[in-house]
């Protein structure tokens, strides 16, 4: 179903909603032989957690995430680590593409509506990320400019300024519940759509439409289906 109001503008999450966030396939990559085979799930799984936890205390650049991350989840799972490689997988993040089908939705569903990308990726890379996606957008908005990451409900706060709208003229579009949709709900979004990419479990209690192709976002928004 469609929501009941036009939005002044559609908000998005970036990296894993709209772009293929390929960090675990760079990781493996970038470690090669020394990530053995019988401590590799683990040590991406922890690696993602530090990330979320990275993201929640004091600002710091991007990188540093990156690197903090992967320091705390070598010394998890007693691997040596190195700044050369953490440094290497964050210069590999501008490179990644979108999921299939986004460039093509993005562009019809801004044929009717402002698109803004709010991301945790640094300046920089935002930019390039959001011209990897060869789509039209008012706004990017990236955790360099806030001073804080999402899930933090400040760059929420910065959104609502930036933009000069209240909670109910937007609707937020993100791959994570964790990372996005929790905090939008405190924050008073009503209408959020989860694109479900199989990161998370579905937390329906939140309040979002979930779809599982990008395709139905425009419908969503109130634009016929093609």
């Amino acid at each position: 179903m469609a929501f009941d109001v036009k939005p002044k503008f559609v908000t998005f999450d970036m990296n894993g909603t709209l772009i293929k966030f390929s960090i675990n396939d760079t990781m493996r990559e970038v470690l090669g032989d020394r990530l053995p085979a019988e401590v590799a799930d683990e040590y991406l799984r922890i690696c993602k957690a530090y990330r979320i936890d990275e993201c929640t205390g004091a600002y710091q650049p991007f990188h540093q995430v990156v690197a903090r991350s992967m320091e705390r989840a070598s010394r998890s799972v007693g691997l040596e680590y190195r700044d050369d490689e953490a440094r290497a997988v964050y210069e590999r993040i501008p490179t990644w593409g979108p999921y299939p089908g986004v460039t093509e939705a993005l562009n019809r569903l801004a044929e009717a509506v402002p698109l803004v990308i709010i991301t945790n990726s640094d300046t920089a890379h935002a930019v390039r990320l959001a011209e990897n996606l060869k789509a039209p957008f008012e706004v990017v908005i990236s955790a360099e400019e806030m001073g804080v990451y999402k899930p933090r409900l400040r760059a929420f706060e910065y959104m609502f300024d930036k933009l000069g709208v209240t909670p109910d003229e937007l609707v937020h579009v993100s791959a994570s519940p964790m990372y996005d949709h929790r905090s939008a709900a405190i924050m008073g979004i009503e209408n959020k759509v989860y694109m479900d990419r199989g990161w998370e479990h579905d937390e329906h209690w939140l309040g979002y439409e979930r779809i599982t192709d990008i395709a139905d976002l425009p419908v969503l928004c109130g634009l016929p289906r093609p």
